[in-house]
């Protein structure tokens, strides 16, 4: 597993009343409720994931 990079995202604002893309963006992270945290291979895919739903998550490189 040396050599990818990683981010930890955390969910820090609720999914209540969101667009139906942004839940499906969140979804698709592994994000279900607010304070969760999982973390994430980089890759384009998953950078354009949270660019949708910048608004909603903090994230970390680890």
């Amino acid at each position: 597993m040396s050599g990818e990079s990683r981010v930890r995202v955390r969910l820090v604002r609720s999914l209540a009343g969101r667009l139906p893309v942004h839940k499906a963006c969140a979804l698709g992270l592994g994000l279900r409720r607010r304070g969760q945290q999982v973390e994430l291979q980089d890759t384009p895919q998953v950078r354009g994931m949270i660019a949708k739903v910048r608004f909603l998550v903090e994230v970390e490189v680890v």
